[in-house]
C-alpha cells in the first residue's frame, strides 16, 4: 500500500497528492508517469510525476477530476493510501541526458495549457537546480483555474500568465503571448516545450513551426492503459507509429499527426469507435510488449 502523505485541493476539480513510493521516488525523472490504483477493482490511471523528494521518498501527483475513478481519487483523505503505484514509467524529457555545457547555451521556452502546468513543474525545476533559467507560460480559462504559480514563480526565469477571460493577469491564448515574445519583445528561443490540451499544443506547433523554434510536446493527454497494450495513445510521428505511453510521452511536435491523434481520442470513448480502429489498424492497433514497470 502506498500512503497519502499530503493531499490538497488546487482549484475546482484538480487536486495534489503526495504518495509515499520510495523506489518511484528514487529513480523517477521529469517526464516521466506513474500508474496508480485505487484498489483491486479500481481503475488504472497513468498521471505525470508533478514533483519528487528523493530524501523523503515521496511522489507528487496531480489529477483533475473527469469521470468515477478520479472522482473517487479525490476523495482519499490524509493517511489514505493507494492499492499500486506503479513507475517510474516512459522515457524523461530529452535535455535530462543533454550535456549541461549546452543546455546552458540554449534559451528554452516552456508553454503549460491547465494541468499541463504540473509535468511541465518539474522540468522547469530541475533545469533551475542545475542554474539553468528558463521562461514560462501558463494560460488557463479563467484566475480560479490557475494552479501551481508559487512554484512555478520560484523556478522560472520569467512567468508569463495568460487567462481566457482576462480575470488574470493577460487576456488571451498561450499562442498570443508566444509571438509577443518573439516578435514584439524580440526574445530568441532554441527549444519550446508545450504541454496541456492537444489542441493548445497544436495551435503552439504550427505556430513554432513559422518561427522556427524546435518544439517537444508531451502526448499524456491519450493515456489509457500505460503500458502499450490497449491502442489508446496510438500516435503517428512522422510517418511512424508510435505509443505514447513506451515511446514518449515527449515527442517532436512537429512531426506529431495531431488531427489523427484527436480523432483517435474521441473514437476511443466509445466501445464502437475501439472497435473501428482496431479494424482500421490491424496489427498497428498496440504495442506488442508491454512497457510497465514497478516500485
Amino acid at each position: 500500500m502506498y500512503q497519502i502523505i499530503k493531499a490538497k485541493k488546487l482549484a475546482e476539480k484538480i487536486f495534489l497528492m503526495d504518495i509515499k513510493a520510495e523506489r518511484v521516488a528514487k529513480s523517477c525523472k521529469p517526464g516521466q508517469f506513474v500508474i496508480v490504483k485505487i484498489d483491486e477493482k479500481g481503475e488504472r490511471i497513468p498521471l505525470t510525476i508533478c514533483d519528487y523528494n528523493r530524501e523523503e521518498g515521496t511522489v507528487t501527483i496531480v489529477f483533475q477530476v473527469i469521470g468515477a475513478s478520479t472522482e473517487r481519487m479525490a476523495l482519499l483523505e490524509e493517511g489514505d493510501s493507494f492499492r499500486d503505484f506503479v513507475g517510474p514509467l516512459g522515457v524523461p524529457s530529452e535535455f535530462i541526458n543533454e550535456d549541461l555545457n549546452d543546455l546552458h547555451g540554449k534559451k528554452m521556452l516552456f508553454v503549460a495549457g491547465g494541468v499541463g502546468a504540473a509535468p511541465v513543474y518539474p522540468q522547469v525545476k530541475w533545469l533551475n537546480e542545475h542554474g539553468i533559467d528558463a521562461d514560462v507560460i501558463v494560460g488557463t480559462k479563467t484566475k480560479d483555474l490557475l494552479i501551481l504559480e508559487d512554484e512555478m514563480r520560484a523556478v522560472a526565469g520569467n512567468l508569463y500568465i495568460t487567462t481566457d477571460d482576462g480575470s488574470y493577469e493577460r487576456k488571451g491564448m498561450v499562442t498570443e503571448v508566444v509571438k509577443d515574445l518573439v516578435q514584439n519583445q524580440g526574445k530568441e528561443y532554441d527549444v519550446c516545450v508545450a504541454i496541456g490540451p492537444m489542441i493548445m499544443m497544436k495551435f503552439v506547433c504550427l505556430l513554432t513551426k513559422e518561427l522556427g523554434i524546435h518544439t517537444i510536446v508531451s502526448m499524456n493527454p491519450i493515456m489509457v492503459d500505460g503500458t502499450g497494450m490497449c491502442g489508446a495513445c496510438r500516435v503517428t510521428v512522422g510517418g511512424e507509429v508510435k505509443f505514447a505511453c513506451v515511446d514518449g510521452p515527449e515527442f517532436d511536435g512537429h512531426l506529431i499527426n495531431f488531427d489523427e491523434a484527436m480523432k483517435r481520442q474521441q473514437m476511443y470513448k466509445t466501445e464502437e469507435g475501439r472497435a473501428i480502429l482496431k479494424q482500421q489498424e490491424g496489427d498497428t492497433h498496440k504495442n506488442g510488449g508491454c512497457g510497465c514497470g514497478g516500485n
